[in-house]
This record gives structure tokens, sequence and C-alpha cells, in this order.
């Protein structure tokens, strides 16, 4: 795998509501958490605290997704929109057929496209991987993990606006 499979397009106003959403979780988001774990401790005994344990979970959550967001956001590629030339590439939302129903998406990250309603396929991910570098009219087809082969044909590649 290359590194230019690693990155994740993002559109300047998907990686500011990213930024943000971070940064609310490792400021207000840590001292709420932070409260309410001294909250439940100052109840007693820690073994038979739900309140404690269901602190320290939601804890542990949120340092997940502050993770998750540090890297998608260290590796991201911020910027317009790829060129209107019809190629699937990331940042492209897409209509085909695929296994005989007619969908389209987005190719790229999910965070991008939050509150849009599209459904979101990695370029990574089994369609993803199969239909980069092809253009409108193309067919191609990808295996499933049980082996399956699964045909899709593109109908038209746009680049993805909010």
């Amino acid at each position: 795998m290359t590194e230019t499979t690693a990155v994740t397009w993002l559109t300047q106003e998907a990686y500011d509501r990213l930024s943000s959403e971070v940064e609310q979780l490792k400021t207000v988001g840590r001292a709420e958490i932070a409260e309410k774990i001294d909250a439940a401790r100052s109840e007693g005994d820690l073994k038979e605290n739900g309140g404690y344990h269901a602190a320290r979970e939601e804890q542990a959550k949120q340092e997940a997704r502050i993770r998750q967001l540090d890297e998608l956001l260290r590796k991201a590629v911020v910027g317009e929109a790829p060129a209107d030339d019809g190629v699937v590439e990331p940042g492209m939302v897409v209509t085909a057929t695929v296994a005989g129903d007619r969908m389209t998406f987005l190719v790229g990250s999910r965070e991008a496209a939050e509150g849009t309603g599209l459904n979101v396929y990695s370029e990574r991910s089994p369609l993803g991987a199969a239909i980069i570098g092809h253009s409108a009219g193309e067919s191609t087809s990808y295996s499933t993990p049980t082996g399956a082969k699964i045909e899709v044909v593109i109908h038209e590649a746009k680049p993805f606006r909010v």
C-alpha cells in the first residue's frame, strides 16, 4: 500500500468542522468527563459505582474519537473538489450500477459527506478500489470476501460539492 492510499480527501469546510470537533473534545469535552468522574468517585466504592464506570466508558469513547480525528486530519488532503473530468477518484460522487442496482455514492471519507445523506465508500473498499481510475461508460468488477464477483457499470462521476 502506498502512502497516497492512506490519504483522505476533505473539503475545507469538512476539515474545519472536524478540527473544531476535535478541539472541543480536547478542551470542553475532557473537562466535562473529568467532572463526571470526580463526582462519581466522591460517591464512594468504585467497584459498584455505575456512574463512575459509565463516565470512564464515555471517556474511553471520547479519547478514541480524538485519536481517530487526529489521525484523519493529519493525513487529510484539503482542497477543492477534483477536476470534473468524469474519472473516478476520491472526492467524486459516482452513479453506477452495482450488482444490478443503480446507486449514487461518494468515493472518499464519511466525514466529508456528513449531513448530506450520501452513502460513502472508501477508495480502499473493494468497490472503491475497483472503480478508481475508471470513467463514465466503463465497466469493471470486484470480488467480495466470499469470492462472489460483483459487476459494476459507471454511469457518471462528478466532483462532490456541499
